[in-house]
């Protein structure tokens, strides 16, 4: 565990950091990159520090940690002299709920012939959408749905012949094609939207179930359980629904592998033969038997938060924009850890990303020619609720769909230094992924396909909203072949994080903390933005992308 860093350490260490990485960059000399310099390693350290220090209060929605980190961005784009990006403003606002679930401490699960009474929080997490005082889950049939997906693309189908109205399924995680390993079931080892938690409980909802519970499995999940259980009897935020008819599960959450063994045991069944048999075509669901009960208590919180936005217009073709994006939000104060910080301070995630837009803004600022296109630059808040203020723009684009030309997404910089490759997720979607390998090229590095596909991170950061709606998305992740250390150190890097500071009070800034990796990379997305925003290129996406007919259904017209 690398120690903490006391706040009044910070300006001295990180300041002798960001001088160490500015003298050890080298300036890059690549024809058509003559604005890149304009990236450094202490400017973008500065931003960093500022949006990950202890009195951002770890950057929530609804709290001052938000009203200070919208006043800090405002603040520093006006500095760089970029404009507000909504009318005369820098802000949009994003109607939400946060509904704060308090839940029972058991869940009870009776068979015919035998109880298990489950513990919250080590064996299950539950929360609800619903917004009624009191959420009280009767003893409720019980059906495993396989893993709860409805795609006729895929000739799939898990709810054909189930009636699960009022009932709670059980569903696996992730999809078929990760258990299959045969790239001719979905998608293969690469997770489809299919795959994802959030599409599961959106399809229960449409099936008309009273409750959700997906099993967890850290592989396939891509992150272990302690992850999921940040969710218990904590807020959650949801976009504000009121007005529409909306049907919500009264019950989403997780079990995990070993409770779903003795649920299937209980059953009558082995949980291991189910799943060998769930990612085969044709094979039936069915009820377990079992009925569940708990209850939860809920209040309830209608507020406003708000999306940032700011603009470089542009000067031949200002109707026709890129659009750079990262999320400002984090977690907020929550439970003390083992050294007793209950900051979730998010340097990593997203204070990195949102850095990064500051950061390429002063690049923008830098040239000697105006952009032709409008570049736009989108701080999106609660990403870390479930992808709402970039789901609440893409609802209400500030800037049309049909004139957005490309997102450019920035989440979880690599904070470890320089590498030579540059990971993409997602590979085979768009023709931006040309853009960034050339990029790449010019800059002596490879581009490197994610080493997990199965955790779908391509459906997990906020452009995968602008995706949905068509515009073609570019999202990097850090690479891990290190100059200094080579793959095994890198990879080693990147374990530690997820497992030490992934969503916890210890993501701070710390020593280990090497920038002039961030800003090679952004030096790479600072030109694919430049190289679109200086022409009249649209990129496509590619054939086999589940987003193409969606972008051709209003482009062609």
């Amino acid at each position: 565990m690398i120690k903490i860093i006391k706040p009044i350490l910070l300006p001295a260490l990180m300041a002798g950091l960001f001088t160490a990485c500015q003298s050890s960059s080298p300036e890059t000399g690549e024809a058509g990159a003559e604005n890149v310099t304009t990236l450094s390693t202490e400017s973008y350290g500065n931003y960093l520090s500022a949006l990950a220090a202890d009195d951002m209060e770890g950057r929530k929605p609804f709290t001052s940690g938000e009203q200070k980190t919208l006043d800090y961005l405002e603040r520093e784009f006006k500095a760089l002299g970029v404009e507000p990006g909504n009318g005369d403003s820098y802000f949009q606002e994003v109607p939400m709920v946060e509904v704060n679930t308090t839940a029972s401490p058991n869940m009870i699960i009776k068979g015919k012939q035998q109880e298990l009474k489950l513990e919250g929080r080590n064996d299950y997490v539950i929360w609800t959408r619903r917004t009624e005082e009191n959420i009280n889950i009767d003893p409720t049939e019980m059906v495993f749905a396989g893993f709860g997906i409805v795609a006729p693309e895929y000739n799939w189908n898990d709810y054909a012949g189930l009636d699960v109205k009022g009932k709670i399924v059980v569903v696996l995680v992730n999809d078929p094609g990760f258990y299959a390993q045969d790239a001719a079931v979905f998608n293969g080892k690469a997770m489809t939207y299919y795959g994802r938690w959030t599409y599961k409980f959106e399809e229960a909802a449409r099936q008309g179930a009273k409750g959700a519970l997906i099993i967890h499995d850290t592989e396939p999940a891509g992150y272990g359980f302690q992850v999921v259980q940040n969710n218990w009897n904590t807020s959650k935020m949801y976009l504000d629904s009121r007005g529409k008819e909306t049907y919500r599960c009264a019950m989403e959450g997780w079990i995990t592998t070993p409770i779903a063994e003795k649920l299937f045991a209980a059953a009558g069944m082995d949980y291991k033969t189910v799943l060998g048999k769930a990612h085969q075509p044709g094979n039936k669901p069915f009820p377990l038997n079992l009925q569940a009960s708990t209850s939860m208590k809920v209040k309830t919180r209608y507020d406003k938060t708000s999306n940032f936005i700011a603009k470089i217009t542009g000067s031949t073709r200002p109707d026709e924009t890129i659009i750079y994006t990262g999320h400002w939000d984090h977690l907020g104060i929550g439970k003390p850890d083992a050294a007793g910080d209950s900051i979730y301070n998010g340097a990593v995630d997203n204070a990195s990303g949102v850095a990064g837009l500051l950061e390429i803004a002063k690049a923008f600022k830098a040239q000697p020619v105006q952009p032709e296109r409008t570049v736009v630059f989108l701080a999106v808040t609660a990403e870390e609720q479930g992808l709402w203020g970039s789901a609440y723009y893409a609802e209400n684009p500030v800037f049309p769909k049909e004139k957005t030309v490309a997102n450019i997404n920035m989440d979880m910089m690599n904070p470890y230094g320089k590498t030579k490759d540059v990971v993409l997720y997602g590979m085979g979607q768009s023709e931006l992924e040309d853009y960034i390998t050339a990029e790449a090229e010019a800059a002596g590095r490879y581009i490197a396909p994610e080493e997990n596909p199965e955790a779908g991170l391509y459906y997990r950061s906020d452009h995968f909203n602008f995706a949905k709606i068509g515009i073609p998305a570019l999202f990097i992740g850090p690479g891990v072949d290190l100059v200094e250390g080579g793959k095994e150190a890198g990879k080693k890097k990147l374990d530690e994080y997820y497992a030490n500071y992934y969503h916890k009070a210890a993501d701070q800034m710390h020593p280990d903390y090497k920038v002039d990796g961030v800003v090679e990379d952004l030096k790479l997305l600072y030109q694919v933005g430049k190289r679109l925003a200086g022409s009249a290129e649209w990129p496509q996406w590619k054939s086999g992308s589940e987003f193409k007919a969606v972008r051709d259904s209003y482009m062609d017209k």
